[in-house]
This record gives C-alpha cells, sequence and structure tokens, in this order.
C-alpha cells in the first residue's frame, strides 16, 4: 500500500474539510447582481450565432477533449511547485488563515445565483491551477492578485509575486436559505471535489481518476479548468477539466445541478499514455473510524465516528448488496465482479445523531455519494479498499470501478455517469433494508453453552419494504445466509417491531486465519424481501 503519498493526500483532504467548515460560518449573502458597464444583456443564442459569424465556434468540452488527446502524445512533464518558499512551509491553520475576500467573488456578472471564491496556494497544495472563466463563448483565465485574500495573521518578509496561481476553487449558491450563497462543490488537490445538497455537511470526496488504488498509487490531477455559467440560468454550472498524469491524460465534463440531492452529471474522455493494470473509474474516498459493529478502539465517548457506513452496488442483474464497512487491522480489498453494473456508492445510512453525539462534526449530515452510469461500463468490478486507522483524521476508503481488461496507448475511454449527493437512502430501491449490524460471541448471554473455538455471531437488522407487511406472518420469513468458506452453524430470526421489521442472526465457523464473507438476505416463500447484506469475517 502506498500509505505514505495517500496519507498526504489524506491530511489535505482534512484540512479542506474544516477549512470548508470554517469558511462556511462566513455566508455569502446574494445581494444585487450588478450589470456589466457597458456590456448588453447576455443571450445564449445570440452570442453563439455572433462567435459563428465571425468565423469562431464558442470554447466547449470538445476542446478540452483535443488538448487531452494533443496532450497524451507527449512525454508527462512534472509541474514544479509554485508556492514560493514563504508559502509552502505554512502550516495547516496558517494556510486556513489565508481567506477569499467574499466581496471578491467571481461570476456576479452572470446573472445566476451562482459565485466563485478561489483557493489560495500554500500547507500541501503547491501546484497552481489555470481557473478559465466562459464569457460569450470565449475562455479568459482568472488573474491572480493578493487583493483577492485576506491573508489574517500571515505575515511575509516581502510582497508574494504576482504569478502565484490559485490551488483550486470553489462555487457557491443559495442551497439552504435564499439569501445566503453556501458552499455547493469544491475542487483542489490532485482530481479531488466535493459537492453537497441541502442541509449536508462535507465527509466523504469524489475523485475524478484512480490509478493503482491499493497498491503504489499514482495520483492524476487536474491542471486546468474552465467554468460556464450561462447568465440568466440558475438551475445548472458546468466545469470542464484538464487531467494530466505519467500514465494517462484525459478531459472531464461536469453539469452541477444545485437540488435537495444536488447532482453533477460527469463525461470523462481518457487517453492512456502507457499501459495501466488497474484504472479506478469514478473513485469515492471516505472515512471510516468505528461502528456499532467494531468496537476495537472504546475509548471514545462517541458510539459512531464515520462519514459513511457502507457501499450499496445495484449490480447488472438487479440484486442489491450492501456492505457495511469496517476499520480492518490490516490493508484489505473487496472485489465484486460486475457486468454493467448499474450503480454503487458509499453511504451514510445511519442518520440518528444519538448514534454519533458528535455536536461539532455532525457526522448525521454527512452525504453519500451514488454513482449511476450512463453508458454501458462492460464486465468488471466494483472494488472496495479499507487501510487500518486508529483515528478518525485518515481517509481510509475506496470504493471505485475497474474495467476487467487493462488499458493502454491507442485507445479512447469514454465514461459517462451521475454522481449524486444522497440524504437518507430510504426509497432507493424496493426491498428492505440492512439498517444495523453487530457481532458477538455465539450464544444468549448467560447461557452455559461451551463456546466454540473460531466461531462468531453475525446479526442484521433489516426494515423497509414489506417487511412491516410480514410481521403480521413472522414465520414464513426465512434467514438466506451462505459462506464463502467455512460453514454457517445456524441461523434464525426474530420479528423487531422496534423498527418495522426483523433481525436475523448467523454463526459461523471458520479455521483460524480464515476470512469468510456471509451473504444474507430474507426472503417469504421464494421471493426475496430485502437486499443481500455481506459481510467478511475473519477468525482470529
Amino acid at each position: 500500500m502506498s500509505t505514505f503519498s495517500r496519507r498526504s493526500f489524506v491530511e489535505g483532504l482534512v484540512a479542506i474539510a474544516t477549512f470548508a467548515a470554517t469558511a462556511a460560518t462566513a455566508k455569502e449573502a446574494p445581494g444585487g447582481r450588478p450589470a456589466a458597464s457597458g456590456q448588453p444583456a447576455d443571450d445564449p443564442a445570440r452570442a453563439d450565432a455572433a462567435m459563428k459569424e465571425a468565423g469562431l465556434s464558442p470554447f466547449g468540452y470538445g476542446d478540452v477533449i483535443k488538448r487531452a488527446r494533443e496532450l497524451s502524445a507527449l512525454p508527462f512533464v512534472e509541474k514544479p511547485s509554485q508556492a514560493p518558499e514563504a508559502l509552502a512551509k505554512l502550516g495547516f491553520d496558517q494556510w486556513r488563515d489565508i481567506r477569499f475576500r467574499p466581496d471578491k467573488a467571481l461570476l456576479a456578472n452572470s446573472d445566476t445565483n451562482f459565485r466563485m471564491q478561489m483557493f489560495h496556494l500554500g500547507f500541501l497544495f503547491q501546484h497552481a491551477v489555470t481557473v478559465n472563466i466562459i464569457r460569450d463563448g470565449v475562455a479568459t483565465p482568472v488573474p491572480y492578485s493578493p487583493q483577492m485574500f485576506d491573508f489574517g495573521q500571515n505575515k511575509f518578509g516581502k510582497p508574494l509575486p504576482v504569478n502565484v496561481g490559485f490551488a483550486g476553487f470553489r462555487l457557491h449558491y443559495p442551497l439552504n436559505d435564499p439569501t445566503i450563497r453556501d458552499e455547493l462543490i469544491s475542487f483542489i488537490g490532485a482530481s479531488y471535489f466535493r459537492f453537497l445538497g441541502q442541509g449536508q455537511v462535507y465527509g466523504l470526496s469524489a475523485r475524478g481518476l484512480a490509478i493503482n488504488a491499493g497498491g503504489q498509487e499514482e495520483f492524476p490531477a487536474f491542471r486546468e479548468f474552465w467554468v460556464d455559467v450561462r447568465k440568466g440560468d440558475d438551475s445548472r454550472v458546468t466545469v470542464y477539466a484538464l487531467l494530466d498524469s505519467p500514465s494517462i491524460s484525459g478531459a472531464y465534463q461536469f453539469n452541477i445541478y444545485p437540488a435537495k440531492q444536488t447532482v453533477v452529471d460527469v463525461e470523462a474522455t481518457l487517453f492512456p499514455r502507457k499501459i495501466i493494470e488497474k484504472i479506478g473509474i469514478a473513485p469515492l474516498t471516505s472515512m471510516f473510524f468505528i461502528g456499532e459493529n467494531d468496537r476495537r478502539f472504546t475509548d471514545d465517548y462517541r458510539p459512531e465516528v464515520h462519514d459513511s457506513d457502507g457501499l450499496l452496488i445495484h449490480s447488472g442483474s438487479g440484486e442489491w448488496i450492501w456492505r457495511p464497512l469496517h476499520n480492518p487491522r490490516a490493508p484489505s480489498i473487496s472485489s465484486f465482479t460486475e457486468n454493467n453494473v448499474r450503480g454503487f456508492g458509499l453511504m451514510q445510512r445511519d442518520r440518528v445523531f444519538e448514534h454519533y453525539e458528535d455536536l461539532d462534526i455532525a457526522y448525521e449530515r454527512r452525504p453519500g455519494y451514488w454513482v449511476e452510469p450512463r453508458n454501458p461500463w462492460g464486465e468488471g468490478r466494483v472494488e472496495l479498499i479499507e487501510l487500518p486507522t486508529s483515528d478518525e483524521t485518515n481517509d481510509n476508503i475506496v470504493a471505485t470501478w475497474a474495467p476487467k481488461e487493462p488499458v493502454g496507448p491507442g485507445q479512447q475511454l469514454i465514461y459517462r455517469y451521475s454522481i449524486t449527493a444522497v440524504g437518507a437512502t430510504d426509497g432507493m430501491h424496493a426491498g428492505g433494508q440492512a439498517i444495523n449490524s453487530f457481532q458477538s460471541a455465539p450464544r444468549a448471554l448467560g447461557s452455559s453453552e461451551p463456546l466454540h473455538p473460531n466461531t462468531r455471531r453475525l446479526m442484521v437488522d433489516f426494515a423497509g419494504g414489506e417487511l412491516p407487511y410480514w410481521l403480521k406472518a413472522p414465520d414464513r420469513v426465512k434467514v438466506d445466509a451462505s459462506a464463502s468458506s467455512g460453514r454457517i452453524l445456524r441461523t434464525f430470526i426474530a420479528p423487531n417491531p422496534k423498527i418495522g421489521g426483523f433481525r436475523a442472526g448467523v454463526d459461523v465457523e471458520a479455521p483460524p486465519g480464515q476470512t469468510v464473507d456471509v451473504r444474507v438476505f430474507l426472503r417469504a416463500d421464494n421471493k426475496a424481501l430485502t437486499e443481500t447484506w455481506i459481510f467478511p469475517w475473519r477468525a482470529e
């Protein structure tokens, strides 16, 4: 595992999350929308027609694809750090003290409620990215100016260079209150981005691309962005991005639709420079430290600490799978082979504050990200990577789609998908959901029954779907359980009226050191009533 590289990026993500949470306390009020001096009201159709009459084409996704294709034919050139020494040596708190001035927000002349703010270089963010704004089909770079920022308590011995540049940017929109612009989406650090729906706070992250995740990982990075906001259109904002790395280049289009559950439609066109054994499409990165199914770290007043509590998969065959996350003792990779997967995502299914008891972090308000392909992805696998962590500061969870075959030079890969910032997962499918996962010794409390070595009891609470109906005939509901190895000793089921569903139990046995994937779902007669719960248990 490439723990050093990953940890560096994780520290940066934690910094971003804290920075964003702090910045959110000083939200931007929409106010008026001043028109540009001497500029006529924008009519996109008229602007496009004027460009065509002049023999020009409006800048668009095709231009980014052309650049990515041309870039892939050239040797990769590593960009040197562009942060002056005074910025490069800043600690997190010092970097966080550099704030963009809300009155300098960009897109103020767009006649929409979208606004853009920039991130300053410093701390872990040493490489500048170019950010362009598209106006009337013409892309113009945003020039750096120190007057854009309040540097707080930071003092520099000499003025910063005039061409310092930006580490990234974020877009604001009145997501929760028509009088206040909240942060909607941010792009900063490699190919990482985060976005929010109504009432949500930052937790997990999405990425443009992953290469060899779980091994000697390479982190492709967005080098240049183009932001396109059509005047008078509050329904969406479009961001184009150019990605580059030693192994691949690519063009991205993000159509961002702010909503209760914000949706980002993504199209990626990729051009490999070299053979890549494992490429990760639509990767998601999250944190799982403590949960109801993992009590190894008990010296914490909070019952649970995680940004996501499970991986949800909608398989090509139509089956829904729920895989609870855990904090493993050693790095773990789980693969779910699929053909044209219908969807996958890291979810925060538990929405009860009392299960977290954290007044500051609000884990119960973290979004899940749900990925749905918009073109056939073919054969491959959803891969889940879980790394051990001793605290909550490390993003130790990765979920991504990996094609079956390696990719290489001469290929053009096109992936279209949407990512939705999901709140409650109720209603994502018609079946019952696994809402709690527990494990214990396989015997009743106080029982004199001998405890067999290398055994464990796994319990699942299923609720929703048709389960309230079947509470009237609980004897007809059965546990369907299987194990990849070892053996199932016994199963049991009990009505759980507290949740309007059932609690299923499975006792499993395996040789020492062996990991067993246990699969459980509920059925009545020949009909499946719930999603399939899958959990890896290792016999110690």
